[in-house]
């Protein structure tokens, strides 16, 4: 649908955040964002528009976006949009070509309302809501895309050492990566506390979520031998194993370069909720 069908609200739409940012905070995601949909941001005719969705206090995070988004496709531009006005003005002065700040939330209004986002990246924003207004949100959020473009929305610590994240094109939830530093990690179910508000609740038995994550740990402690190689090859071998048994969307050639840093990318259909 075209953002002119429909006029802005008069209001933003949604609740301001905490705000808590830090630098580097979302390298796992940048990325990964680069990696995945730079092909889309080369082959888009105009130039490709991507939105920092609630980037808080401080404007670091849409800073660092549009850099790894440039070495993707030079071409790109980062939109900061944050619904707390006093942090529009306090990101100002960081504007420079190809990076504004604007007023906004989920409607994510543009500069030029002709324009439809190529990347929309949410991070930690959802996680104050209740997990009832997630699917809204994101279909909302789904519908400002431009064709072929993505909407990635997660959570991730303080410092940004785990994440985790869903990925959604126009029709909807496509995976759901875990990322983390491996150095870190004791086992993979620590990643458990940064899932997603869609899933954090599904962390119970009977749910596929749950069983995926206990998978992982079993993979993680048959792997056990190979932690005197390091904590990537353990990874490797743990992640290579649980593929046998969950359909991984990285599991070809090319995707297992993204194992190597820390990662592991699964089907959505494989972990989307029991319903009811």
């Amino acid at each position: 649908m075209s953002p002119r069908a429909t006029p802005p609200p008069s209001r933003p739409v949604g609740a301001v955040t905490r705000g808590t940012t830090n630098p580097n905070r979302l390298r796992r995601m940048d990325r990964w964002i680069a990696a995945v949909q730079g092909p889309e941001l080369r082959r888009s005719a105009a130039a490709p528009v991507a939105v920092d969705l609630g980037y808080g206090a401080a404007p670091w995070t849409a800073v660092e976006l549009l850099q790894r988004l440039r070495a993707a496709e030079p071409r790109t531009s980062v939109v900061g949009v944050e619904i707390e006005p006093a942090r529009v003005v306090a990101a100002r002065p960081y504007e420079r070509d190809g990076l504004t700040f604007v007023h906004g939330g989920f409607e994510v209004p543009l500069p030029d309302a002709s324009v439809r986002p190529t990347v929309i990246r949410a991070a930690n924003v959802l996680r104050q809501y209740d997990e009832d207004q997630v699917a809204a949100v994101w279909r909302r959020l789904c519908a400002r895309l431009a064709p072929g473009g993505l909407l990635v929305e997660g959570t991730c610590d303080e410092i940004g050492r785990r994440h985790v994240w869903v990925a959604l094109g126009p029709e909807g939830p496509r995976t759901v990566t875990f990322a983390t530093r491996l150095g870190s990690l004791e086992r993979p179910s620590d990643l458990a506390e940064r899932l997603p508000k869609a899933l954090i609740h599904r962390n119970v038995p009977g749910e596929p979520v749950h069983a995926f994550l206990r998978d992982f740990d079993r993979a993680w402690a048959a792997a056990a031998p190979y932690a005197s190689l390091g904590a990537r090859q353990r990874w490797l071998r743990a992640v290579r194993d649980l593929s046998a048994d969950w359909p991984l969307a990285d599991a070809a050639a090319d995707g297992q370069r993204r194992w190597r840093q820390g990662e592991v990318t699964v089907n959505w259909s494989a972990l989307a909720p029991n319903s009811g």
